[in-house]
């Protein structure tokens, strides 16, 4: 008897990009999968715009967006009430402003449904920033596609792919836990790595993690995310998660770390100021935002020393 084909949960959390997640639902409708094969699960993790009357205008589309709000503000939270919500054996988590080709779902979930299936704990597939307002040179190299593979297969200990592209079979979540809470993205805050520590996770029990390179999304970047605020934020915070990430469990690892950006916060200073002097104000840009980025390290590693967040 040929295998029963699983069904797959494809869960969308948002947080006040209304116009942006209509394209992604579009792009849903469009997959070319058989009726009754998925479902969409739209989480509202408190959105102040018209998040719910979008998805209430797909409701004569198939399949129709399931709307779930979850209060508890986070990504992390939003994915964990995903897992809740689920009613697939394939769990797909994918970002609010993510556009997709058709074969998008069917290339992501194959390595789940092939012959490699028993031992993958996740899938991830190539996540392409696009910039519809345009990218300032000074930015640029800090949004490089991940592609990390030509064809569908493991990938190494330090290669991990994005969040807004991710699959996972459910039963990982019964055996290993769900998503941190403590790295967590919250409103306007940048705090993140929960995917990536959910992936360490896996990792260390085993299991595979893969990289569908045609399971392609293209990323929606808009002006607001390419500004020097934006990066001055994004970097301190993502150094804070990054701490967090490996805890009070590795000293070693804080301790040097500390050190290592007592140094690097001076450098990328002067670095700036000068870069500045002459009049070099992307470079001037990037290396501030280097040195902000080491003092989110700073700030973050005696904080995690003393059991705080």
């Amino acid at each position: 008897m040929a295998a029963a084909v699983p069904r797959i949960s494809v869960a969308i959390p948002t947080y006040n990009r209304a116009g942006f997640l209509r394209q992604t639902l579009e792009g849903l409708m469009r997959q070319r999968h058989v009726p009754g094969e998925f479902e969409v699960l739209v989480i509202d993790n408190n959105s102040k715009d018209d998040t719910a009357a979008v998805v209430a205008s797909f409701a004569d589309r198939s399949p129709a967006p399931r709307y779930i709000l979850e209060t508890h503000q986070g990504l992390d939270h939003a994915r964990n009430r995903a897992i809740a919500e689920a009613r697939g054996d394939i769990l797909v988590l994918g970002d609010d402003d993510i556009l997709m080709e058709p074969d998008w779902l069917a290339a992501l979930t194959a390595p789940l449904v092939g012959r490699s299936a028993s031992r993958i704990g996740a899938v991830g597939g190539e996540v392409v920033p696009v910039f519809p307002d345009g990218l300032p040179p000074w930015v640029a190299e800090w949004h490089a596609p991940l592609a990390f593979r030509a064809d569908a297969g493991p990938l190494g200990p330090a290669q991990s792919p994005m969040g807004a592209n991710l699959a996972f079979p459910m039963h990982v979540f019964a055996k290993h836990g769900l998503f941190s809470t403590a790295l967590d993205r919250k409103g306007t805050a940048l705090f993140s790595g929960g995917e990536t520590d959910m992936l360490r996770r896996l990792r260390t029990a085993g299991w595979e993690i893969w990289f569908a390179p045609e399971a392609r999304v293209l990323h929606q970047m808009p002006q607001n995310r390419t500004t020097f605020r934006y990066a001055t934020r994004h970097a301190f915070d993502s150094a804070r998660s990054r701490v967090v990430e490996r805890g009070v469990n590795s000293m070693g690892y804080l301790v040097s770390r500390f050190l290592a950006n007592v140094f690097k916060v001076i450098a990328f200073t002067v670095l700036g100021l000068l870069n500045l002097l002459v009049l070099r104000t992307g470079s001037a840009k990037k290396a501030l935002v280097r040195a902000w980025r080491s003092c989110g390290y700073l700030y973050q590693i005696p904080r995690t020393a003393l059991g705080k967040l």
